[in-house]
């Protein structure tokens, strides 16, 4: 393996089309304002590295980045890549991650709009985050111990596990399909809309107007805060443990188990599911 050492490119793709190249301590920065340092390579090590260019990693397969940072300017950093690990590294520019497979990213901060469109089989772990569109179209994603902030994430992701996260983030999950959401805090408005096959295990849900049109949603073990007109026309099986404000029109078939509630609306024909009300001062059975 090649090994370069405190050096500053800003070449045009500088060292486009390398393998097995490992490139320490180096800048990827200057007055040439070149591209791609690195488009169309393979086996690639990148340690203690400053990147402060356009699309840096372009079309790689096999690529190790450490303690490393990708600054605000250094836009569109990951895309068409596979087999790649990140640690211990910031992700600032727009963009930073779409289009590849096969990724590990442990301890990163990442602070990027529309990061991770279209990625496949991602592992993060001891991340935070802050980005709009979050991992949009992703599948086969585990993440543990993220905690992410921002608008519209997740939406329409597929095959998916999250634990121990915390996400404040308005609009998440809409419209994804066989997710499972354990041990995690998610607080935001409008959660999970036109969800399928999702299930919240252990969770505490904050914000308005949750999971509603959803196909096969399962709570288990759930904290519900501030939670108004939960549950419109969603077919759901929930066991809640905490007070609800309001759910509205569960459909037929939907069986929910909550200790109370502040209202419950029925208002079309369809409103049909089984609400069983805890508390010994109110209870209603509707089938």
């Amino acid at each position: 393996m090649k090994i370069i050492e405190d050096q500053k490119f800003d070449a045009e793709r500088a060292l486009y089309g390398s393998d097995e190249l490992l490139v320490r301590n180096c800048s990827f920065d200057g007055p040439a304002d070149g591209e791609s340092a690195f488009k169309e390579s393979s086996r690639i090590q990148a340690e203690n590295c400053y990147f402060n260019l356009r699309y840096p990693f372009w079309h790689d397969h096999g690529l190790t980045i450490k303690n490393s940072e990708m600054t605000q300017m250094c836009r569109a950093a990951l895309w068409y890549s596979d087999h790649i690990s990140v640690e211990d590294s910031k992700l600032h520019g727009i963009k930073a991650l779409r289009e590849c497979s096969d990724v590990k990213m442990k301890n990163c901060d990442i602070i990027s709009p529309e990061f991770g469109w279209s990625v496949h089989r991602l592992e993060m772990d001891d991340c935070s985050a802050e980005s709009e569109y979050f991992m949009m179209r992703s599948t086969d994603l585990h993440f543990t111990n993220v905690k992410m902030k921002g608008k519209y994430s997740f939406q329409y992701i597929e095959n998916a596990v999250f634990e121990n996260c915390t996400f404040d983030t308005k609009d998440a999950f809409w419209h994804a399909r066989n997710v499972v959401v354990r041990n995690c805090v998610i607080k935001g408005e409008y959660l999970a809309w036109y969800c399928e096959n999702v299930t919240f295990e252990n969770c505490r849900i904050i914000g308005t107007q949750p999971l509603c049109y959803c196909k096969n949603l399962k709570l288990v073990h759930c904290q519900m805060i501030d939670c108004d007109l939960a549950f419109e026309r969603s077919q759901v099986q929930a066991e809640i443990t905490t007070p609800v404000l309001s759910i509205k029109n569960p459909l037929k078939g939907s069986r929910i188990s909550v200790p109370s509630v502040g209202e419950i609306i029925r208002d079309i024909q369809a409103g049909t599911g089984e609400i069983l009300v805890q508390a010994q001062e109110k209870k209603e059975v509707c089938a």
